[in-house]
């Protein structure tokens, strides 16, 4: 993978045959991977280590892949990526729901696998992740001018690009590089339309797809109910019937 650091992953399925697969397959293309057999150790290891990325299997017993993804977004905006054998649009809806940025089907090729490995850290890594951490140090590097930070602003609510935050009325809001890349590319265009196709095809950089639109859907209501005073009467980001979202 590009980068000059080792993007370091958690994966996570108590199924050891395919922590094996994926840590052998992810290890070949430069990454730091460490495993974890169920939630409980999952959220351990979080605690103690900063990760570029977590895969997460969807059936494990105890805590299932849902409930830990929900207990990592209390403290952790590190992109999740879900595993699993279900693969209708309720399972997945409910994977975004609980905080996930992406969900493949069981079985899966390696090279889709590989795929949206390397998009979700690249995403990370830009919205929210080193090189804006990186970035921020600028002003403290001898001959280099510090960059102006560009601020978007909408009611009550404040947009710091560089430093990928956001406030909502004074408070800071924790948001995932995905919701954060919705919020920004929609406030950057105050006022135009974007349909679920273009937003996901500019946010996730696929092709859109067949319940791609649930996923849009899905993840624009998680940021409204971060945001928004009343999410179910959204003053910000707003429906456009049939045609998209706009952000007033």
């Amino acid at each position: 993978m590009n980068g000059n650091e080792m993007p370091r992953i958690l994966m996570v399925d108590d199924n050891a045959e395919i922590r094996e697969v994926v840590n052998i397959l992810l290890s070949g293309e430069g990454c730091q991977v460490d495993e974890a057999s169920n939630g409980a150790q999952a959220l351990e290891k979080i605690r103690e280590t900063a990760y570029d990325l977590v895969i997460l299997d969807v059936m494990m017993p105890q805590m299932n892949g849902y409930q830990t993804c929900l207990e990592i977004r209390k403290h952790n905006n590190a992109p999740v990526l879900f595993l699993s054998a279900r693969s209708q649009v309720e399972d997945k809806t409910l994977g975004f729901s609980s905080g996930g940025d992406d969900y493949l089907p069981k079985p899966f090729s390696y090279q889709e696998l590989l795929s949206r490995v390397k998009a979700l850290i690249r995403r990370y890594q830009v919205y929210q992740g080193k090189e804006a951490r990186e970035g921020q140090q600028d002003s403290g590097v001898p001959g280099k001018a510090p960059q102006e930070e560009k601020i978007i602003k909408l009611p009550g609510i404040e947009i710091y690009e560089r430093q990928e935050k956001v406030l909502a009325e004074g408070r800071e809001v924790e948001l995932t590089d995905i919701e954060f890349a919705i919020l920004r590319l929609l406030a950057g265009h105050r006022g135009q339309i974007f349909s679920a196709q273009h937003l996901y095809e500019s946010i996730w950089e696929e092709d859109y797809y067949y319940g791609a639109s649930n996923t849009v859907m899905v993840h624009i209501r998680n940021l409204r109910g971060k945001i928004e005073k009343d999410p179910h009467n959204p003053k910000i980001i707003k429906n456009v019937w049939g045609k998209g979202y706009r952000c007033e």
